[in-house]
């Protein structure tokens, strides 16, 4: 992750912890499949170093999977699903705002 700046960096691990957070709760299917993907693509970016257009690529993808998610069944998993869609929108702007 030495690829990421240390605010980032926190959202990221954020990110990540959030989505772990949902899949331990007893949620829908559906929403567990999404979520479970979503996360795979998280760690992936928390384990290796990525480009920029890699990052990139797989936040988008993490976007639209966690857009599939319209409720998870489980009041907490939709706050921390909730709170991933956000934290991804963020990181994917600061990708944006340091192209610029």
């Amino acid at each position: 992750m030495a690829d990421f700046d240390p605010d980032s960096r926190d959202r990221l691990l954020d990110l990540h912890e959030r989505l772990r957070s949902v899949l331990e709760l007893p949620i829908e299917r559906d929403a567990s499949n999404w979520v479970a993907e979503a996360d795979a693509l998280v760690g992936d970016l928390v384990d290796r170093e990525a480009s920029p257009t890699v990052r990139r690529k797989r936040l988008t993808q993490v976007r639209e999977l966690l857009e599939e998610v319209e409720g998870t069944g489980h009041e907490r998993a939709d706050e921390h699903v909730d709170a991933a869609k956000r934290l991804t929108v963020e990181l994917l702007g600061e990708l944006e705002e340091s192209d610029q």
